[in-house]
């Protein structure tokens, strides 16, 4: 470099000029777009350290009308959010995602109406690129307006009242909740147990319904009907309260399926209470797999659902639409048993 480059300050131009690339093409790899090749994106990252380019992000966001980040929004109360460990582990799925893109996740939790109206105003004024939705109740009406005004909107799990394996009009990442229950039940009856209850979720939500349906649907192909079924809110708690109903449904009870692994976590102090043995006299088999699942008396079989690959799956895609607004169809990842010692 000559002492006048040396003091000048580089351009993206310079950087795409030294890289043998388009200014376009330099732009889109410091953006952090995945469409380009690792050709073009090694020569402009060596470019942009050469010259020590650094990203005016004010000017990029002018240039390309966007702010280079992402919502991460839990429709839930905060009690329910710090209180269970799936969210963290999505979130960790997220942020694993745009670490490589130059992308901030802004993170959000709407308990309230008012919350709810600031974040839509704060997401159509273009503050954020695109927009990651977790636990949505019933159906919901914020992402589809979000996606009319022209916000790229990502569902973690199915949308509501939607058919399962059936297009939708908002883009979505889901477990195979269905299956999953479907295995738990079978495994409890393959393990000689008759009598099988299930704890499920809150039924506002297509997660908890897929869950129960699937319970269900396993017992109906073994010819076996539920011995009890009681409701919970995915909480210890909850799943307290519902263990206490279901034995006293059925006080024969010897298995049971609960919808997530908080609720069983509860099922166990309740039947602790009731001097019933886990899983000499109740089998007990809950969903997620979750790390407090490794530590309960006994350790907690459970339905293991990737979490964190299902959040690096939805900020994958949200930042695809983001750079390509097109279609994306539904990403239901498989789910598996852990067996521990409560089944």
């Amino acid at each position: 470099m000559t002492g006048r480059m040396a003091r000048d300050v580089p351009t993206l131009e310079s950087v795409a000029a030294l890289a043998g690339v388009s200014r376009a093409t330099a732009g889109r790899v410091l953006a952090g777009s995945p469409r380009v090749s690792e050709q073009a994106r090694d020569a402009v990252l060596h470019a942009a350290q050469e010259l020590s380019y650094v990203t005016n992000r004010a000017a990029r966001s002018l240039m390309t009308r966007r702010s280079d980040s992402i919502a991460f929004v839990v429709a839930e109360q905060e009690e329910r959010f710090f209180a269970d460990p799936f969210f963290s582990l999505v979130l960790r799925g997220v942020h694993a995602a745009v670490a490589a893109h130059d992308v901030q996740v802004v993170f959000a939790v709407l308990s309230t109406g008012a919350e709810r109206e600031r974040f839509e105003r704060f997401a159509r004024g273009g503050h954020v690129d695109g927009v990651a939705f977790v636990s949505l109740h019933g159906d919901d009406p914020l992402p589809g307006r979000l996606q009319e005004a022209g916000v790229p909107v990502m569902l973690q799990g199915r949308p509501f009242g939607a058919e399962r394996d059936a297009p939708t009009a908002v883009a979505y990442v889901d477990a195979d909740n269905h299956g999953g229950a479907r295995a738990a039940t079978r495994l409890l009856a393959d393990e000689g147990r008759t009598r099988i209850g299930t704890v499920t979720g809150p039924l506002d939500m297509a997660a908890a319904v897929d869950r129960f349906e699937g319970f269900r649907a396993e017992l109906a192909a073994l010819e076996l009907k539920p011995a009890a079924v009681a409701h919970g809110d995915f909480s210890v708690a909850g799943g307290r309260r519902a263990m206490r109903e279901l034995l006293a449904a059925c006080p024969e009870l010897d298995g049971a399926a609960v919808a997530n692994d908080l609720m069983a976590l509860g099922a166990l102090q309740a039947l602790g209470e009731q001097g019933r043995r886990v899983p000499d006299d109740v089998a007990l088999i809950g969903f997620d797999d979750i790390p407090l699942a490794t530590a309960a008396t006994p350790p907690l079989t459970t339905v293991r659902q990737p979490m964190a690959e299902m959040g690096r799956a939805m900020a994958t895609a949200l930042l695809e639409m983001v750079d390509d607004a097109g279609p994306r169809k539904p990403l239901i990842l498989p789910t598996e048993i852990v067996r521990r010692r409560s089944a």
